[in-house]
């Protein structure tokens, strides 16, 4: 699986770096729920891809057993690691946003993100 791809720039007010994302400090809150939406989606889309990339053979021959080896279990797999990708960036989006409302960094976020959850 290919790694996820770096967040672009993001800049709240006169906070972070241009080139990105720009967003004033009202509309800011929105974006992220926005995007915390998406993430939620997300999260129900990877638990289906999770069942397809796990489907079973419905019995023990040749056919049902080609057909899931051969087909249904890599391209599942496929589908579950592409799922996994856009969750993983969607979460280091909003984490990335988050921290240019805090204006605060990215890694100072994480911290406060696993404060909150205890992780």
């Amino acid at each position: 699986m290919s790694d996820v791809p770096p967040t672009p720039p993001i800049k709240v007010g006169s906070y972070g770096t241009g080139g990105g994302y720009q967003f004033n400090d009202d509309e800011v809150d929105g974006v992220i729920n926005q995007w915390q939406a998406l993430a939620d989606n997300l999260k129900t889309d990877l638990g289906r891809a999770t069942t397809i990339a796990q489907v079973k053979a419905p019995a023990d021959e040749f056919a049902s057993g080609d057909f899931v080896k051969g087909g249904a279990n890599p391209s599942g797999q496929t589908l579950l690691d592409q799922h996994q990708r856009m969750v993983d960036y969607v979460n280091n989006f909003i984490t990335a946003l988050k921290a240019a409302k805090n204006k605060i960094t990215v890694a100072e976020q994480h911290a406060r993100d696993n404060i909150k959850t205890g992780a």
